[in-house]
């Protein structure tokens, strides 16, 4: 028997753990180098690394500006953030930067406040999704959508 723990190795563990420091490094840098008023209050949600290092994906959101606006000044300081990220990291290679704005998140958060309003008592049919053209106009053909009951286990039922 050995004298050592076995550690288990996580696939892509230093992968991860060099994403993670770039996503830190670069929140700072960003928040710093880019004013707000011009590219809004950027957050980085993610970075994705290729597995040799050289292509960093990063994706953002941002409150206060359009995607657009934000994505441009992020690219045109990008080789500035990665000369910065370089005398920072002590690694061969420092990543090329590529940004992309998250819409994962705006539609997540499109998605949690359609539910929301499905689940508000009294919320009619047409006001969460328009009605097209092929139905009826009358008030009587809107449906009333009730929450929905909680499931409760049959052995709970009183």
């Amino acid at each position: 028997m050995s004298r050592h723990k076995q550690q288990k190795k996580i696939p892509g563990g230093r992968l991860l753990r060099l994403a993670d420091q770039i996503q830190k490094d670069l929140a700072e840098m960003i928040q710093r180098e880019i004013p707000i008023s011009r590219a809004g209050l950027i957050t980085l949600s993610e970075v994705e690394l290729s597995a040799d290092y050289a292509h960093a994906q990063v994706y953002f959101t941002v409150l206060g500006a359009e995607p657009d606006v934000a994505v441009a000044a992020l690219n045109e300081k990008a080789g500035y953030l990665h000369s910065l990220l370089f005398k920072r990291l002590h690694i061969h290679t420092v990543p090329t930067l590529h940004f992309h704005f998250d819409e994962q998140r705006s539609r997540g958060m499109v998605m949690a406040h359609l539910i929301n309003q499905a689940n508000t008592p009294g919320v009619l049919a047409d006001e969460i999704m328009p009605a097209s053209p092929m139905d009826s106009t009358d008030d009587d053909a809107r449906l009333e959508i009730s929450p929905a009951e909680p499931h409760v286990p049959d052995d709970q039922r009183g």
